[in-house]
């Protein structure tokens, strides 16, 4: 039972402590008992060569002797320890300290996220990554902004769509808000994933290509939009007023799960008669 405030500092050592009692030395090219081992998973100094540092800096850790990691240490200690993407995040969060990009940014939906959108219909939803990229849509996604079935992959992607793509150019009432706010989302996601290639490309890009994404890019908002209200001038069915939510999956946190509701019975008229309906 958990009492009282945390100590971090202690939380930090006993965390280090068991996850290198955990390991087994024989996953690392080690004897399995080398003077007769007397405690479990690896010895203090094997993990500090295994992390370039010293052992008097280990022991001065796992003895929450009031020192705090940096992050080039953690990024460290968390590959000598091969912990998952849980226990790393968990080390970094201890170490008060932000994780730097781990792997590739997904580029295709999984399974069940892609079945959830579906699944949502009739209410339009799509599944982007966190820098817009469409990884999932549903038919009635489809018919209220673009078929996105028919654009090329590299294509697919939310902020370029709405900037540069002819009929969404138009689309949205209020545009210039709806352009800022994805733009602060973009500088967010930036900030979290400055090594993005594809995310730096998209920015280049669009700086070249639009002049309003590049007067609001240099206004350097940084803003994320869970749920609000958008307005749409639709060619088949008239003005629809939306409501929507963004939801992050647990296990897929740099994905963005959109779902749009009408926000108003004349709105929700017009999705009606949508064609995908």
């Amino acid at each position: 039972m958990i009492t009282g405030t945390v100590d971090i500092a202690r939380e930090l050592a006993v965390f280090l402590r068991t996850r290198r009692e955990s390991l087994d030395p024989r996953d690392f090219g080690l004897p399995a008992r080398r003077q007769a081992r007397r405690t479990p998973g690896l010895r203090r100094e094997e993990v500090a060569e295994l992390a370039g540092v010293s052992t008097d800096y280990i022991v001065r850790l796992e003895q929450a002797r009031g020192l705090r990691p940096s992050a080039a240490v953690a990024e460290m200690l968390a590959r000598a320890l091969r912990l998952g993407p849980e226990e790393r995040a968990y080390l970094f969060g201890l170490a008060q300290q932000r994780p730097r990009d781990v792997g590739e940014p997904a580029t295709a939906a999984a399974p069940s996220l892609a079945r959830l959108v579906a699944d949502l219909s009739p209410r339009p939803a799509m599944l982007m990554n966190h820098r817009y990229d469409i990884l999932a849509w549903n038919g009635e996604m489809a018919e209220l902004l673009v078929d996105f079935g028919a654009l090329p992959p590299a294509e697919r992607n939310g902020i370029r769509l709405c900037l540069l793509h002819p009929q969404l150019q138009e689309s949205y009432v209020d545009r210039e808000r709806v352009v800022r706010d994805g733009i602060a989302h973009l500088r967010a996601a930036w900030s979290r994933h400055p090594g993005d290639e594809a995310l730096n490309a998209l920015i280049a890009e669009c700086l070249d290509r639009d002049r309003e994404f590049a007067r609001l890019w240099a206004e350097r908002d940084v803003r994320i939009s869970g749920r609000g209200h958008k307005v749409l001038r639709h060619p088949a069915v008239g003005v629809i007023a939306l409501q929507f939510e963004v939801l992050m999956p647990l296990q897929d946190p740099d994905q963005r799960l959109l779902i749009y509701r009408a926000a108003d019975e004349e709105s929700q008229a017009a999705l009606d008669r949508l064609p995908s309906r």
